[in-house]
């Protein structure tokens, strides 16, 4: 339960922080994007803000035995750059310009904009479908590498 309530209580922080950076704004993010015409760099200073808080709670959590509300850490398995890791993040980041919303805030679409949350979210959930084949091979991989001894 205290494993829930955290998760809950993280998830409706990030999505406060979200809101007031103005990643929930379409017409935020697509300035952002038109870095040819009347580019808002506002939103390139709050993600170096969130890599500069990310990478020192990083420093702190490599530092500790174990989590606070976990028997053991889940570090990410995952660590080669191949073609699949680079195309993702460029899909990503296609949808979301064309779109003007990324899948967090998008969610929020729901309450806010249910006309635009109408067609979003059930097509990030066909992407969502349409990816986890390949995620789980990727993840089965990666499970293997990390048993495997390195030569």
């Amino acid at each position: 339960m205290r494993q829930f309530l955290a998760a809950l209580v993280l998830g409706l922080l990030f999505g406060l922080g979200l809101s007031v950076g103005s990643m929930t704004n379409p017409q935020k993010i697509l300035a952002f994007l038109d870095i040819a015409g009347q580019w808002d760099p506002s939103l390139a200073l709050l993600m170096g803000a969130a890599v500069v808080v990310t990478f020192g709670l990083y420093r702190i959590a490599y530092r500790m035995p174990r989590p606070l509300l976990a028997p053991r850490f889940s570090w990410p398995r995952m660590t080669r750059v191949d073609l699949p890791v680079i195309l993702g993040p460029a899909i990503f980041g296609v949808g979301w310009g064309i779109a003007g919303v990324c899948p967090g805030p998008g969610l929020l679409l729901m309450v806010t904009n249910p006309r635009a949350a109408a067609w979003f979210v059930p097509t990030l959930l066909v992407g969502l479908w349409l990816g986890r084949p390949h995620h789980r091979r990727a993840r089965q991989q990666a499970e293997k590498d990390a048993t495997e001894p390195s030569a």
